[in-house]
């Protein structure tokens, strides 16, 4: 019996200039919720302290490569955020990767650079986290 390899989601959404729990509480949901079927690289992983010249060219390098490392990536739009716009574009526009967001906000009050570049917007983490197990969780198959 083999197992098909889970695919890897980047947890992507703000964390410059938000607390330090919002920007981690969410995520850790997401890993409870997706932790069976996925891999989930999480930003907040490391311990990078914002706004510090000597951090800031490796917090956008280790990002990026998050981003290239996953095969979706899990939006928060909560609020608008220059990262995450940016960690958006890249993995849709110049990676051609699939992006699922969710978001409070109504379509008309969406950033048209977010609608533009996420495959799928869902209103809430618990329907984007079913939306993706629906279409890409991996299941185990016989040889």
């Amino acid at each position: 019996m083999s197992i098909a390899r889970r695919k890897t989601i980047y947890l992507s959404g703000p964390i410059m200039d938000v607390h330090a729990g919002e920007a981690r509480d969410w995520r850790e949901v997401a890993k409870r919720l997706l932790g069976r079927e996925f891999r989930t690289l999480d930003p907040m992983r490391r311990n990078f302290v914002d706004r510090q010249v000597d951090s800031a060219n490796e917090i956008v390098e280790f990002d990026l490569q998050d981003v290239r490392d996953a095969d979706i990536l899990l939006v928060n739009y909560c609020k608008p955020s220059i990262g995450t716009a940016m960690e958006v574009f890249y993995a849709a526009h110049d990676l051609g990767k699939f992006v699922v967001t969710f978001s409070p906000f109504t379509f008309k009050d969406c950033s048209p650079w977010i609608v533009r570049y996420s495959t799928k917007i869902l209103g809430s983490l618990e329907e984007a986290g079913a939306y993706l197990k629906t279409h890409f969780a991996e299941v185990a198959t016989d040889c």
